[in-house]
């Protein structure tokens, strides 16, 4: 499995994380080949090599244009890296239409709607409107959509299957923009690090653009340290400031371990002591339902002596708003904790072995490509249990002896 470890110590935004993946070995011509199958005119795209501190690292510039440039991108030569001209607003839908019709392949179209969905649902919501009222201001603009379909297109030719990031560095201060002057991070950025991890550098730039922070926390299947993985390449993507340190983004790309690497969970948590316990069945359905990946119920005692109930909830880091959501709506809970944790779980897979009782599905886990586990989906050996007239435990007991012999 090859992984994508994006290091930002000194922030993320859509060029820099071009510029990694170029750097990291993605064909520069062929990027630029892939993203003109948007058919987006009025841009060029330009690589060049840069000096960030004593880090030597690639610096891709999109420059936009009143008209559309057929030219070769390479021979333009522009003092910043995205050229502000009139170019339209568009909508969440017109981008998504726009990647639709493109003939990128399936997974990068997938990836850059996703991306660009999440940015519409975090405008949305800061704005007090509905994600078809949002008109993307910088985020709709030509270069972002470079930005985010050129990430989406390096990490496809790179044949990443998972992408992992360290904790993003919050910035501060303030910047001035469509909506006025705001502070750093933008509300639509601050939106989408809910729930993922952040640090404060001290350093009062904006670090983390909309773009940056919308392409990691959607496609980073976990963040914080660095999964166990064999390094193959590292890359530099250069930014356009010049900090105290140097301003890279620096992507570790290689192959996972074998156990099937490290990943970021979260841990959402609250306390209640005045609820009926008919509720909580609901509760937890609605939870799973929501995301959770797994859901528990701990008795404690509480101040007074009353005796009250720790539910748990595990989930994805961008699950915790509305896992939150659910806890709110269906419990009488005022306050709702979570906390990120680190947890290594091996490879796993669903297969369908035929048994004495016929086809069961199993659960299969290996460590190193050996099995270590083999378990059958339990609903259907109670299914087959009661059809059969048998204990569950005969049947579960035969099912599970039956498939370890099978994949032994």
């Amino acid at each position: 499995m090859r992984v994508a470890y994006f290091d930002c110590p000194s922030g993320a935004a859509g060029d820099m994380i071009m510029g990694a993946l170029v750097d990291a070995g993605v064909p520069f011509e062929a990027l630029r080949d892939e993203l003109a199958k948007l058919r987006l005119p009025g841009w060029s795209l330009e690589r060049r090599e840069v000096m960030k501190g004593v880090f030597r690292a690639t610096k891709i510039d999109v420059h936009v244009h009143d008209h559309d440039h057929a030219g070769d991108a390479a021979g333009h030569s522009h003092a910043h890296g995205h050229d502000r001209h009139e170019h339209p607003d568009r909508n969440l839908r017109a981008i998504l239409d726009l990647i639709a019709a493109s003939d990128l392949p399936a997974t990068v179209k997938a990836n850059a709607s996703r991306i660009f969905t999440r940015l519409g649902e975090a405008e949305a919501r800061v704005h007090g409107t509905t994600v078809d009222h949002v008109h993307f201001h910088d985020v709709g603009a030509v270069d972002a959509i470079v930005d985010v379909t050129g990430a989406c297109v390096g990490l496809h030719l790179l044949g990443v299957d998972q992408v992992h990031c360290s904790a993003l560095p919050l910035g501060g201060g303030f910047v001035t923009g469509a909506h006025g002057r705001i502070p750093i991070p933008g509300p639509g950025t601050a939106e989408l690090l809910k729930g993922f991890p952040v640090v404060d550098t001290g350093v009062r730039r904006e670090l983390v653009t909309p773009t940056g922070a919308a392409i990691l926390t959607t496609l980073a299947r976990a963040a914080g340290a660095m999964p166990a993985m064999t390094v193959e390449a590292v890359g530099y993507g250069a930014g356009n400031m010049e900090l105290d340190a140097p301003n890279v983004i620096r992507l570790f790309l290689g192959r996972a371990a074998s156990s099937g690497g490290r990943e970021t969970i979260m841990q959402v948590e609250t306390t209640v002591d005045d609820m009926s316990p008919q509720l909580w069945e609901v509760v937890i359905e609605r939870l799973f339902e929501t995301g959770a990946l797994d859901v528990y119920l701990t008795p404690v005692t509480m101040k007074k002596s009353r005796p009250g109930t720790v539910l748990t909830a595990l989930c994805a880091p961008d699950r915790v708003t509305e896992l939150s959501r659910v806890l709110f709506e269906e419990s009488p809970t005022i306050g709702v904790r979570w906390t990120a944790y680190q947890r290594e779980r091996l490879d796993r897979e669903m297969v369908t072995l035929p048994t004495t009782y016929g086809a069961i599905p199993f659960k299969v886990s290996r460590l190193d490509g050996r099995v270590v586990t083999v378990t059958p989906e339990f609903d259907e050996v109670r299914r087959i249990a009661r059809a059969k007239g048998l204990p569950v435990r005969e049947v579960l007991d035969q099912a599970r002896a039956e498939g370890r012999r099978l994949l032994a």
